[in-house]
């Protein structure tokens, strides 16, 4: 059977759509290929892979990539992760593409002392996890 491929997008590539993209990789990889990309790329951010080394998943070898038009037109579903993504998201020229917005907090945002910042992102980290289980459990 041939993979779904789901495209995450948010606006830096750097946060949500790679913690969106290393929780679907590690419960949904048998049955979805999956990509995440930002209308810029704003490099991996360390604070979202140390949160994702906790959960037991590693994405410290992705990478930080702009939204690609052949794979925006050729995935099963494209979700965005970020209002902003959401208004500025490319058009997908495909009638088939599935677009979902699933909105998080921008966790690169949050201020505070440390503990709070990361706080916020795994917070953020395990409404992302729980989204995606839902998702594999439900197809939508």
């Amino acid at each position: 059977m041939e993979k779904k491929l789901v495209y995450f997008l948010c606006t830096g590539n750097s946060c949500r759509s790679q913690i969106a993209d290393g929780f679907l990789r590690s419960i949904g990889g048998q049955q979805y290929e999956v990509k995440s990309a930002g209308l810029e790329a704003h490099g991996l951010n360390p604070r979202a892979v140390q949160v994702m080394e906790e959960a037991g998943v590693d994405i410290r070898q992705h990478t930080s990539d702009v939204i690609d038009s052949e794979i925006l037109n050729r995935a099963d579903y494209v979700v965005t992760l970020c209002g902003h993504a959401d208004e500025h998201c490319p058009v997908i020229s495909n009638p088939n593409v599935v677009k979902w917005h699933w909105g998080f907090d921008d966790p690169a945002k949050a201020t505070g002392t440390e503990e709070e910042i990361m706080a916020q992102f795994r917070n953020v980290r395990d409404a992302i996890k729980a989204r995606i289980e839902a998702f594999v459990a439900t197809g939508k």
